[in-house]
Formats: C-alpha cells, structure tokens, sequence
C-alpha cells in the first residue's frame, strides 16, 4: 500500500460530529442549515462550524462543508458571502455539486479545496480531466461502480492528480444520484436541493412478483471489500449518514477504524463486522461492488433490520425466546449510546475568549494587548496566547477625535465573532484626550485580524461582478425560436422530410464492446445530431466515445461530461443536455469559457421567474425541452425483478442490450409510475403524465434559441403514443411570430392538449 487511507465520517449535527471525531474518523463531512442535500439532517450554525473545525483539527481531523446542491441565480450573492467567510476559517474543502459554483470557486476562491460531490454522477474516465479543469481535488465516484470500474477511473484520477472517493458503508439510493427527479416531480421536493422525500422507500400496491416495497435496496457495506478498494487506489472511505445520531455514527466508525488498522498492521481483516448490524441497518449488501446485481440487494423492511438480525443470529423461535433478544439488543443499543455520549461530554467547540488591552499617552505609539486561550481537550488548563501591537505613529494630546472608549469599542467590537468572545476592551492604561489617526488604528486592528488568523493574510469579501445579459445568437423574426426533435430510432428518419427542424438522435446507454453500427449510421445520416446520454460506464463510454472520434460531427449534445470533455479537446461544437442540471447562469459561463461549451439546456426543475434570472453568455446557445416523458429516476439495479419478476436471479451482460420491459407500480395514494426498460437502456421509472409546456412559449421565446420535443417515446408505457408528424406540425404552428397566425396558434394549444391528454407543466410553476 503507497499511500494513506482516509476515513471519512458523516456528521449530521454536533454530537454526531464529535462521536465521529472521537471514534477516530480521518475527516468529516457536514452541513450547515442552508445549501446542502441533506435538508433533514439537524445541520450546524457556521459559529458552530468554527469551533468544530477548532476541535477536529486537534485530533488531528479534517473537516468538510457540504455545499452539494444545485444553486439557484438568486442564491449567488448570500453564497458568496458565505464564501467569503468560509475562506478566512482553517475548512478543509468544500463539496460542490453544482458546476457554476465550481466556477466561482476557481475564479474566485482558490485557496479553498473543492471536492465533487456524488451528486455529479461520475463513474467514467473522462470525467475526471472535465472536473479537474474546474478545479476539483478529488471525486467521490459513483455508488453504482464496481471494482474493476473504480480501478480504471482511480488509475485516471492518479495521473490527474485527482483523489478518489468510495462510499463503503451506508444507505444506498436506488436511481444514479443527481438523476432522480422523482420527488421533485410529484412533490416539487427535489433530490438536487436536498429535500428528497425517499420515494424508493415508499409502501406500494402488492406487485405481481408479491413485494410491497419494490424499489427499496439495502444499506451498502464494503467492510469485507477493504483490501480490494485500497488496492484499487482509492483515497478515501467514505460513510454516509447526515441523519443518523451520535451512537450509529460512533459504531461504524469505530468498526471501520479498527478494520482498517488491524489490516495495515497485520495484512489481515480482523473485524466481523457484528456491531454494524446492532445499529440501524437495512441489512447489507456489496452487489454494485461486486458487479453482482441481485435479488437479494431489495429488502421488503424498509426500517431498521437489527431487531430481525438479532432474531435471526440466535434462532430464536418461542414469542419469550424473541422477547428476550428484543430486550437485549435494546439494553445494548442504551448502553452504546450512553457510552458514546460519555466519551464526548467532555469535547468543546466553545469560541476562544478574547481580551483586548489598550494603553498609552501622549508621545508614545498607542499599544494593544491582546489575550486569548485555546483550550486542549481532555487538559484542565488552556494555552494562552498574548500578541502585542504597536501603532507606526504617535498618539497626540488632542481634545478632537479623541480615541476613547467609544470610539475604540467601534472599531474592534467585530472580534466578538465566530472565532472569538470578546470578553474585555479595556481602555483603563489610555491616557485621555489623545488622538491617532483613523488609518493607523485600522492598521491595528488589521495586523491583530491576521495574528489570531495564524498570521495568515485575510481574504476580503468578494463581490460577484454584475453579469451581462447577450442576446441570441441568431435572431429569426419569423419564428420565435427554432424547433428541434429527439428520436431514437431509425424508423423516425423520414420525419426528415416534414421538418426543417434540427433532429437529435438519441444514441444508447449501452453497447456490445466495439460497436461500430453507430459509426456509419451517423455518417449516413449527416442531418442527425448525436444525443448522448448521462450515463456511460466502462465500456459503453469507450463505445461511445469512439463514435464521437470517428463521425467527428459537427455539433452534439451530451448529458455526459466525458464525453463533454472529449468533444472540447477534439473542436466538436457541443450543448449541455438537460441532464447536466443547469441552473443558473455561472453554470453556463463554467462550461463556455473552460470547455467550449455553444450552448445549453436549462433545467425543466426550474420556475418561470428563476429562468429569467439567468444570464446568456456572448455567442452562447440556450434551449428547453417544452414536450418529454418525465423521467423520475434510472437505475442501474433492474425495476422488474420486484414488480413483475423475472426469471433471471441477476442481471448480466445481456440485460442492458435485449430487455425492453414495461410495467408499472402504484402507491398507496393511487399515483401509477410507468418502469420502462428500453434496449440498451437503462431501466427507468416515468411519470404517467407528460411533460407539456405551452406556456414558456409565449412567456419566454425571447430567452431561448430552441425549444426541443422528445419523440422517442421511451417512457410511454403501455400508452399510445400521438402522431408525430401532427405534433411537429402543432408545435411548428405554436412557434410561428407572425401576428396573423394567433388563431393557429390557439388551435395548436388546443389541438395539443387533446393529443397529449396525460400532462402537466407543474414544474414550471413550482420550480425549485
């Protein structure tokens, strides 16, 4: 082994904090109450942050902010100044999951380490130079990767010089995070602000394979896979659980520490893994590490499994047999919780006291005493620190612009802050009626700022440069933006033959290993702009990648940014998909001016009124998809096996290329979700409604360059899907900017709203 083993604790709120710190975790992760994706987690103050960062880095612990949503325009000035303070603490790094904050992180903050989230789905090879040109450190991949795949993109990250990031203990999400939409549709609770409603935990109507909870996966554990991960180059171990307490927190970690020392000393795993079962668990699986997607990773208990795993471990059978496990495994739960708060009764994260000494007379240079401790955990006593100052000039006898107590206490009072109480401004050894000029005392105060900032130089607060707004790229009057079409099959070519409109072809999630059919379809069919999706693992993103080096368009659009990547260091004009969660206009800029990027789609997630907050870069590109299915989430996991069942016990190779299932689930609330599973598709849950906005049309054409109408009907279910050639022609008339087609274009509306019956616009008007 060449290089250190992180351990990487969850840290919901405080006592969670300090459990993981006292536990022996190598770093912590938390939030504070705004801009992170853990909205249930109790979270922290950002005074409190300050004194956890104090306490952690005593023992020798790094601490790490989650800022892992995506950010909305409104939302940059307070971020900014949160920044800005964030920057004068000792934090470790930052999490991010938005790009345009990875913008404004590098251009403006680069002194703070920036790490991606796994909010921003990166499981290829190409992500990673993508993400380091953004300034990102390391990455936490993806939870869906195995081995082998971990392995590759560990490899890349090393040459990057990258670190890499692997959850191995925890809940595991069912859909690809920073993909699942499926709250946010139906609740407006969106997964990528934090306020996931878990409806992959959710009871549903008994499925035809008998399960009440189809869609519910175990917790992940890779406490056995260890040595292999570390031989893989991973950096960092990473454990999740913002919403759990101190006492879970404690035990994992705890367990972990002990395993991964007993296996740096001695070659061996010496741990077994018992006590990760007594604290909250859904059982444990490792099937995405493994590469082994199963049955047995669903689980029909949603809660907590270590009541049935006590059960279950000493055979119990007689109602008083089970009683009597109950009660012990209760009395042993107390007993680790009271333990635990034991150990961390006694851990600090006070503020430093501080206590400023003026003195000096007429002739003399106006000195400063300034005293505070930094109390050490587990001692009685404190080291104290005592810094002197000295004015550059002279204080003058004076009855004008008196430096007294007042005038003092106006200018030093903002010690008292996050990092400090201002216990004392003692004026007692200043002589009276003397004066000093406004910039030294200033000076003062700034050279005492830097000395309690371990002599480091104090950033200013940035202010975000106001954004200018560029008009379109072309302008048409005889349309209010351009039609476009998504297909995905090539029986919808002639479609060709009744539209100018651009067509993009989607092209698969997945391939057989050296496809080439792509290739020549493509140079065939020059019309077509390729379509890529947003996941390409392993040798489905070698696939197509090789598509894009051999057609070598000359525009694409992607949801992947490796492939994002790719197309910026070959010339290829390339879009951001909708799946690339862009939100606000610094996204926009990221992409522009480190990729190359021509222009983008706009989030469907958000509002009207946060829509035209955003700001067009020059010579830059903005689209919207007015008409799709409404994808809730993908899975790399199979939706079948616990709906409908399947014969198969576990996917393999060829699942992905020769499944094309449909059914669909029902909550107890009577919502239907339609599961779809294209070939070489990845299987997915809809809504049963679609997504039509005619409104965004006429609100904001003057936006918006495109509007794009996906016609792949992938997500339609059992339902029949409208004419495509009558709906080209009604969003064609819809589009039209003469004054004189008004009655065609309330026509269209109508003729519109009878062929897609099933739809709703809600997000337009929720937003984010």
């Amino acid at each position: 082994m060449s290089h250190k083993i992180e351990l990487l604790a969850p840290g919901g709120d405080i006592d969670a904090i300090k459990a993981a710190i006292i536990a022996g975790a190598d770093a912590v992760y938390c939030g504070l109450d705004t801009f992170n994706a853990r909205n249930r987690a109790a979270n922290i103050s950002f005074d409190q942050l300050v004194g956890i960062i104090r306490l952690a880095h005593q023992y020798d612990c790094q601490i790490f902010l989650t800022l892992n949503i995506v950010i909305l325009e409104r939302e940059f000035k307070t971020l900014t100044k949160l920044l800005s303070k964030l920057v004068n603490t000792t934090l470790d790094g930052v999490i991010v999951q938005d790009i345009g904050l990875l913008y404004i992180l590098k251009k403006h903050f680069p002194t703070l380490d920036v790490h991606a989230s796994t909010q921003l789905t990166t499981h290829n090879v190409g992500q990673i130079p993508f993400l380091k040109k953004l300034g990102v450190s390391r990455v936490n991949l993806s939870r869906e990767l195995n081995l082998r795949e971990i392995t590759a993109i560990t490899a890349v990250g090393r040459d990057q010089n990258v670190l890499s990031e692997v959850f191995v203990h925890g809940s595991l999400c069912v859909a690809f995070s920073g993909l699942c939409y499926s709250t946010s549709a139906s609740v407006g609770n969106s997964g990528n602000r934090g306020r996931c409603s878990q409806a992959c935990r959710e009871e549903y109507e008994t499925t035809e394979s008998g399960n009440n909870f189809p869609l519910n996966v175990k917790d992940n554990s890779a406490f056995f896979d260890l040595p292999a991960l570390i031989e893989a180059g991973v950096h960092s171990f990473k454990v999740e659980g913002r919403i759990k307490g101190a006492s879970y927190v404690h035990t994992v970690i705890d367990s972990f520490r002990k395993q991964i020392d007993g296996f740096i000393r001695t070659g061996e795993l010496l741990e077994d893994g018992e006590r990760l079962y007594k604290v909250f668990n859904r059982d444990l699986t490792n099937g995405f590490l493994k590469g082994d997607l199963n049955q047995n990773m669903f689980i029909e208990n949603p809660r907590d499994n270590s009541k049935y795993h006590a059960i279950d471990k000493s055979n119990a059978i007689s109602v008083v047999q089970i009683h009597d496990v109950e009660e012990n495994l209760n009395n042993e739960k107390a007993e680790m919780y009271s333990t635990v708060f034991e150990k961390i009764e006694h851990l600090s994260i006070e503020k430093r006291p501080l206590s400023l000494i003026f003195s000096g007379e007429a002739g003399s240079p106006l000195t400063l005493t300034a005293l505070t401790s930094d109390y050490e955990q587990g001692k009685t006593t404190s080291q104290e620190q005592t810094f002197v100052i000295h004015s550059n000039s002279i204080l003058i006898a004076s009855d004008k612009n008196c430096i007294d107590e007042e005038a003092i206490d106006k200018r030093f009072r903002s010690f008292n802050n996050s990092h400090f109480n201002l216990t004392e401004i003692n004026v007692d050894g200043l002589e009276q009626s003397v004066s000093l000029p406004f910039r030294d005392i200033t000076t003062v105060k700034n050279q005492l700022t830097e000395l309690l900032n371990s002599n480091d130089s104090v950033h200013p607060e940035v202010i975000l440069p106001k954004l200018e707004r560029h008009p379109k790229v072309i302008a048409d009057d005889k349309v209010k933006a351009k039609l476009s079409l998504l297909i995905c099959d090539d029986t919808d070519l002639d479609l060709a033959n009744v539209t100018n409109a651009d067509i993009y072809f989607k092209l698969p999630d997945a391939y057989k290993r050296g496809c080439t059919k792509y290739v020549g379809f493509l140079k065939d069919n020059p019309r077509l702009i390729p379509w890529f999706p947003p996941v390409l693992i392993g040798k489905d993103f070698d696939v197509a990648l090789n598509i894009l080096e051999q057609v070598k368009p000359t525009l694409i659009v992607t949801n992947n940014t490796g492939i994002a990547n790719r197309a910026s260091e070959l010339g290829i004009k390339w879009i951001a998909g909708p799946f690339l969660n862009t939100t606000n206009s610094y996204a926009l800029l990221a992409m522009k001016e480190e990729l190359n990027c021509a222009g983008a789609f706009i989030s469907n997630e958000i509002n009207r009124q946060q829509i035209q907050t955003i700001a067009r870069p020059e010579n830059f590109e903005l689209f919207y998809s007015v008409y799709h299915p409404i994808l809730l989430m993908t899975s790399r996991q199979c939706f079948f096996q616990q709906s409908v069942g399947c014969e198969k016990p576990r996917i393999d190779n060829g699942c992905m290329l020769s499944c094309d299932k449909s059914t669909s689930i029902t909550n107890l609330k009577g919502a239907s979700f339609a599961i779809d599973k294209q070939k070489a598709g990845y299987p997915s849950i809809y809504n049963q409604d679609q997504f039509l906005n005619m409104e965004i049309i006429n609100d904001l054409s003057k936006l918006f360059d495109g509007f794009m109408i996906d016609l792949t009907n992938i997500g339609a279910g059992d339902k029949e899907s409208p004419d495509k050639t009558v709906l080209i022609k009604q969003f064609e008339q819809l589009l039209a900017s003469d004054s004189d087609k008004l009655t065609g274009q309330q026509h269209a509306e109508t003729t519109l709203n009878d062929l897609v019956p099933e739809s709703t616009n809600i997000q337009y008007h929720n937003g984010l």
